[in-house]
């Protein structure tokens, strides 16, 4: 896991560094939009609705409009006036008991890794949330967003969860339950003794997404087996150390067929070469001239000078 955010605890007069880790991630399959004649991915333009133009990301600001149509544009330098700037320290503001926070209000969740040369102070705090069994209630900026928050000792580990504001949790109320009837004792008897039937230790390990493992082993059937709609694109491996060996590979195969290829035409050239040699031999031979053929009769006679030595022998 990589770190997204370094800061202090601050609890009272004490001062814990940490680092801020994510604690989930979504196991869910992504899917792109294509194009069903070809496969090819569907890409989307920033068009603007006055000249239609497409717009560059640089030159991009947030707008917020009214209920009654009004339209404000902010800045960068806007953003950069308001006092929620990215704060380094998460102040605690309270402890409550565990059980007085309403699970409806839990957001995001966060691991906290002590950064510092001692741990100490972090494995204080976080064995006496446990042993006091409390939460802190916390303010905790991430992403120049303020957001409140719970922070509790998950073995021995300090967990922080993003809090919703009251604000954001919706009123409920449906007609449909005004003067519903009480159930009966029996029938609440009876729903007790389902409920004792079923009842369980919790345990997360023993549920499984089924939807995305069936999904996963159709994808990998389909890919196995080939056919129309599995396409080969460079677009599907991901930037990283894996498909930076896969272009490797293939730039070297790439380098290696090129390189066999230029020995082979070498190679050819030079068995031409080598048979056209006697023929250049061939035209640039002269004729015989008289000089030679001084040269070419001693020889001769010595050939007849051993002929008669061996006779007379």
């Amino acid at each position: 896991m990589r770190s997204i955010w370094k800061g202090s605890i601050a609890f009272g007069l004490v001062n814990v560094p940490v680092k801020v880790y994510s604690a989930t991630e979504d196991h869910d399959i992504r899917f792109h939009q294509v194009h069903a004649k070809d496969g090819g991915r569907i890409k989307y333009q920033r068009v603007c609705s006055v000249d239609g133009e497409v717009v560059p990301y640089a030159d991009i600001d947030k707008a917020y409009e009214s209920e009654d149509g009004v339209r404000v544009i902010l800045t960068d330098e806007d953003f950069a006036e308001l006092p929620a700037a990215e704060k380094h320290e998460i102040p605690v503001l309270e402890f409550v008991p565990n059980d007085q926070i309403d699970p409806i209000l839990f957001e995001k969740s966060y691991y906290l890794e002590p950064d510092g040369s001692s741990p100490k102070a972090y494995v204080l705090l976080a064995t006496t949330l446990e042993d006091t069994d409390r939460t802190a209630i916390v303010h905790f900026t991430l992403r120049q967003r303020t957001r409140l928050a719970a922070m509790r000792s998950r073995d021995g580990v300090l967990v922080i969860q993003t809090l919703l504001w009251p604000d954001e949790v919706r009123e409920v109320s449906f007609p449909s339950l005004d003067g519903a009837e009480k159930p009966q004792k029996k029938e609440l008897a009876m729903a007790g003794t389902l409920v004792e039937s079923m009842s369980a230790d919790f345990t997360p390990e023993d549920f499984t997404d089924e939807y995305q493992e069936q999904l996963r082993a159709l994808l990998d059937e389909m890919i196995a087996s080939g056919g129309k709609k599995v396409i080969a694109t460079e677009e599907a491996a991901e930037p990283g150390q894996d498909a930076e060996v896969v272009d490797l590979v293939a730039a070297l195969q790439r380098s290696v067929e090129a390189a066999g290829g230029g020995k082979s035409e070498s190679r050819t050239s030079a068995k031409k070469a080598t048979r056209k040699a006697p023929a250049r031999t061939t035209t640039t031979k002269k004729a015989p001239t008289k000089e030679t053929g001084a040269r070419k009769s001693p020889a001769k006679k010595t050939a007849a000078k051993k002929t008669d030595e061996r006779k007379r022998a």
